[in-house]
């Protein structure tokens, strides 16, 4: 199956509000830790080598980084958190955008939260989690490297994050997933295609507005 992702460019890194592009169509962004495997997700999901950078050492990622669909569809790479070893006073930096962008950006249709699934569901990704339900935000948890576990351990892990997931509401749902092993990757596209309207035979229900599409 073709890619619906593979047209995908490198649009542009913004480092304040005021450099993003127009808010207008729809976007996808990515959110997690540093050390999650953000980059490789972003990477594999869409199909490219190096779209998104990687790197071993966490926190490479230090602005919104916008990749371009067409002039209505986006994807984001938002600055990681948790690992990045950067100043304190850059830190602050990064979380004042990301707060802002999590709040005004009107175009933002869904996150992808992308976790390891050896460390998941640490103190400051429930408090994410927590703000996104509060916001009626959908979001879509990305259980990375589980190529790194057996099978069954994975299998249990999972079962576990869906049941500690359910306190966040109904807009939240959960995936394994290995960019090495390519396991999960047409799940969490169909995801993305729907949150970017890029499914054409799906119509839009009367009303519906704001930041709940598949709600």
């Amino acid at each position: 199956m073709k890619n619906p992702l593979i047209n995908v460019r490198f649009g542009k890194g913004v480092a304040s509000m005021s450099q993003l592009p127009s808010d207008q169509g729809s976007e996808v962004a990515f959110a997690g830790r540093s050390n999650a495997g953000k980059s490789s997700a972003i990477n594999t999901i869409t199909g490219h080598k190096r779209l998104a950078r990687t790197s071993k050492t966490p926190g490479r990622t230090q602005e919104i980084n916008m990749f371009v669909l067409d002039d209505q569809h986006r994807i984001v790479d938002l600055p990681g958190f948790g690992y990045a070893r950067v100043p304190g006073t850059v830190k602050q930096q990064w979380q004042r955008l990301l707060n802002r962008y999590l709040e005004e950006r009107r175009s933002l249709r869904g996150l992808v939260f992308v976790t390891d699934v050896r460390h998941p569901l640490r103190a400051d990704d429930s408090q994410f989690l927590r703000w996104c339900q509060q916001t009626a935000m959908p979001v879509h948890v990305l259980l990375t490297k589980c190529d790194k576990l057996s099978r069954g351990c994975a299998a249990a892990t999972l079962q576990e994050i869906e049941t500690a997931l359910q306190e966040f509401g109904p807009y939240v749902s959960v995936q394994l997933f290995s960019a090495t092993k390519r396991r999960g990757v047409e799940q969490v596209q169909a995801l993305m295609v729907d949150w970017l309207g890029l499914n054409t035979e799906q119509k839009k229900r009367p009303g519906d507005k704001g930041r709940k599409p598949g709600a």
